[in-house]
């Protein structure tokens, strides 16, 4: 048995550092490429030192919170993702293809449209509503007459999120105000991103991490099936109520940053739970860094799109996901 342990142990660690490493040289790259230049060694030299040169004002006011927000957010939707497929036992399972995404992002469209005045740390708490509601029409959609299947719940995500983006479009066409703004944020992005946003999602996503860490035994033995787990001692409804709240604020507050980014909760965790099995003790913080890994990369791409100009990332992640999704689609729906 411990011999079995060990080389997975490794396999573990050794994912673990390479993500490490991909993510800081990725953190690099975002800090240096953009429509004003800097070298790696300058980056490096101003990373942790504020001359006041304008590389540095660069470095630490536009790209340094832009590359951290990324990290971030794409940490957070990696998380969510793997909550999502554990307590529905469903690879498909993500918070775009749930309709979580749609949710909060509708709210926080009416939100921003219907009283201009509010504060950004206000339209959190619309995003979580969203999500909330958005995640379980899907959920009861997919879930009734015979049960959830990856096909019901394709079909029941797709569906929800349509007519939730019509409503969006909607809402924006009939109000003229910002909308290019609004339309460039439902594609999501994350450029323009400042030291306010990372202290507005930064709070919630330690929250739903830490709290998510906290369950990953109990997300180990959901995804071996409900009755598995209930054999085990597990209250499967319990957790799934709290599962799904910590999706709903790692999510939620992810949109209300960000936008509806799609596809990274998808990909990640599948690919994660490929590599080194199904322990979500591993599986979560694996997650978090190759979720933070794929949006940091996919925003450095992001800049070549329309360069000088700035394109939205999500145009990258749905790019790279949207084949992974028909690829599980094309199995089944089942594990990657």
């Amino acid at each position: 048995m411990l011999k079995q342990k060990q080389p997975q142990t490794i396999r573990i660690g050794f994912t673990l550092m390479i993500g490490l490493i991909l993510l800081l040289l990725s953190l690099i790259a975002s800090l240096s490429i953009g429509a004003y230049q800097i070298d790696f060694k300058t980056v490096l030299g101003l990373l942790f030192n504020d001359n006041g040169s304008k590389a540095a004002s660069i470095i630490h006011t536009i790209r340094l919170p832009r590359a951290v927000i990324g990290m971030i957010i794409g940490a957070c939707l990696a998380i969510a993702g793997a909550i999502m497929q554990s307590i529905t036992n469903n690879p498909l399972a993500s918070p775009q293809i749930f309709g979580v995404n749609a949710g909060a992002s509708l709210m926080v469209v009416l939100g921003v449209v219907l009283l201009p005045d509010l504060a950004p740390n206000t339209l959190v708490y619309f995003a979580f509503a969203g999500a909330a509601v958005g995640g379980a029409t899907v959920y009861y959609l997919a879930s009734t007459g015979g049960g959830m299947t990856p096909v019901k719940l394709a079909l029941a995500g797709i569906t929800i999120h349509m007519f939730l983006s019509s409503i969006i479009e909607g809402v924006v066409l009939f109000n003229e105000t910002s909308t290019e703004d609004v339309l460039f944020w439902l594609a999501g992005g994350i450029d323009g991103r400042n030291w306010g946003d990372v202290k507005l999602v930064l709070p919630w996503a330690i929250v739903g991490v830490v709290a998510a860490l906290a369950l990953s035994k109990s997300l180990t033995l959901l995804s071996l099936g409900d009755d598995v787990a209930r054999g085990l001692g597990q209250k499967i409804g319990l957790i799934r109520v709290g599962s799904s709240l910590l999706v709903v604020i790692l999510a939620g507050a992810s949109v209300a940053v960000a936008g509806p980014i799609g596809f990274i909760g998808l990909m990640i965790p599948n690919i994660v739970r490929k590599i080194i099995g199904s322990d979500y003790l591993y599986v979560l913080p694996v997650s978090a860094v190759f979720g933070a890994l794929l949006l940091t990369v996919s925003d450095v791409i992001s800049r070549f799109i329309a360069f000088p100009s700035e394109s939205p990332v999500g145009i990258v992640t749905a790019l790279i996901g949207a084949p992974f999704f028909l690829y599980l689609a094309r199995k089944g729906g089942r594990k990657a």
